[in-house]
């Protein structure tokens, strides 16, 4: 039998997905499930339940084999100081400053994660992002929200 070795790294990480599996999935237990046609509210967070849940175990699983070949190396300390807030920054700002600005700016703070991106294609990126952005959910979808928000009204 071989000597079988644990990536800890892999191994917390599914840990943390099922850890997040198990939450939605008891804090779906009080809510009216539903059928698939006529979903209740608790009928999303036991589906996530459930998907966090299986790929919690399959990176546990694979955590947990002859690893042969090198680890992964450093952290890229840039990409998730960049991408990791993108998101937070855009809800703590879509409602004050609006769609069309908090979606621009998100895009190009989370652009710049990458050394290998420069300002005038990540400001373009941002740019076409935003557009596709505001033609599918304000006009495509229709979404009730502002475009530009009260932080801009001068």
């Amino acid at each position: 039998m071989k000597n079988l070795s644990v990536d800890w790294t892999d191994a917390l990480a599914g840990l943390v997905f099922i850890l997040f599996g198990l939450i939605f999935g008891i804090q779906s237990l009080g809510l009216e499930i539903g059928t698939t046609f006529r979903m209740g509210p608790g009928y999303f967070p036991l589906v996530l339940s459930g998907l966090l849940l299986l790929l919690g175990g399959l990176i546990v699983a694979s955590a947990i084999h002859d690893r042969g070949g090198e680890g992964v190396g450093t952290l890229a300390w840039r990409g998730m100081l960049f991408i990791l807030p993108a998101p937070i920054f855009f809800g703590l700002t879509v409602r004050g400053l609006g769609f069309v600005p908090a979606i621009f700016l998100t895009t190009l703070v989370a652009a710049l994660a990458s050394f290998k991106m420069r300002l005038p294609w990540a400001i373009a990126l941002a740019a076409g992002v935003t557009v596709f952005a505001t033609l599918v959910f304000s006009y495509g979808l229709g979404l009730p929200f502002r475009r530009f928000g009260p932080w801009l009204d001068f």
